[in-house]
């Protein structure tokens, strides 16, 4: 006797092949969402083939531009030297170059790149709670990272700058991701740092590049072959470094000296502890800090000096936990912070 369209076993097996049919959508839907977006891309799945390109200096041809890109990779290099306290004009107040941020001259992948970085600009910055320049974030860079302060937007240093950082970039088209940039988050512990195991990492893998003091190697001709990590001439209070999750993130892909990413030394505790550490040393001090991030909903969560838009307490801010900070914002400004 065949099936009628009334027969009870026959929507049965009509109802399965329909959850059957419609669960196979869903997979496949579900995989496209995962997989076809570039943000979360697993990063050992990444290209990282941009890094491998041809970056040395030493092989551009002559003229007015090569000799721009070259001034401007110098002064990448020896920022501190070029423009520092034993010049007539100096713009850097510290011993700091910008490569000592920007590993490899900006062509390490997660040590704060810079190829391609010309193209992300204009950009929005909640520090200013504006979309700035190029030009802006380079001597933001200055007032901070270098202590020091602002180059002429048109000077020669300026444009040598903007020079270099637009030929590194010059295999990036234009809203092409570029994996690497920035810094690579990590699992973050949950928990204050403890600064007693911070200085014993500093201990046993910092200072024979830093110094026991974290005074930095200085050479003969006053170059840091490696920088001070606090002291007069370090970074400020006001830069980015000095918040322990960015400092740990940056320390634990690219620290000790020659680690990358793939093949981290340290452990998250170990670069957690160890950033508090240093960024709880001595510093120089930026003045009218008060005047960052004017919406404080935008402040990261450890920045390291107030005012801010919750009721944690400073020490909180400097050394954690900071998931009861993170959670907090979530939950009462529907804002996801992961710095």
């Amino acid at each position: 006797m065949k099936n009628s369209p009334k027969d009870p076993f026959f929507f049965g097996v009509r109802n399965i092949l329909n959850y059957c049919v419609c669960f196979l959508i869903f997979l496949g839907c579900a995989a496209i969402f995962l997989f076809g977006r570039f943000d979360i891309i697993p990063f050992d799945k990444e290209d990282f083939s941009i890094y491998t390109m041809n970056y040395d200096i030493n092989r551009l041809s002559y003229g007015e531009k090569a000799m721009a890109v070259t001034y401007g990779y110098n002064l990448f290099s020896s920022t501190a030297q070029l423009l520092g306290n034993n010049n007539e004009q100096a713009y850097v107040g510290n011993g700091l170059s910008c490569t000592n941020c920007h590993l490899e001259s900006g062509t390490k992948a997660f040590a704060i790149p810079l190829i391609g970085v010309d193209k992300r600009f204009p950009q929005y910055r909640g520090r200013e709670d504006k979309t700035g320049t190029l030009e802006e974030r380079i001597n933001g860079c200055f007032e901070r990272s270098m202590n020091g302060r602002k180059l002429p937007k048109d000077s020669k240093e300026m444009q040598a700058f903007i020079a270099y950082i637009k030929w590194l970039g010059r295999y990036v088209q234009e809203n092409e991701f570029v994996p690497g940039k920035g810094l690579k988050p990590f699992k973050l512990p949950n928990r204050k740092v403890n600064l007693t195991a911070g200085k014993k990492v500093f201990n046993q893998y910092c200072i024979a590049c830093h110094g026991l003091n974290g005074q930095g190697n200085r050479l003969e001709d006053g170059r840091y072959e490696f920088p001070p990590l606090w002291g007069k001439n370090a970074y400020n209070n006001g830069a980015g470094m000095t918040r322990v999750i960015t400092a740990a993130q940056f320390i634990k892909y690219n620290m000790p000296n020659g680690t990358t990413h793939e093949n981290p030394v340290l452990t998250n505790e170990e670069a957690y502890d160890v950033a508090g550490y240093i960024n709880q040393q001595k510093r120089p001090i930026k003045p009218q800090l008060a005047i960052d991030f004017p919406n404080r909903l935008k402040k990261p969560v450890s920045t390291p000096y107030p005012p801010y838009a919750d009721n944690f307490p400073l020490d909180q801010h400097q050394l954690g936990p900071f998931q009861p900070i993170i959670e907090f914002y979530r939950e009462e400004h529907k804002i996801n912070k992961s710095k």
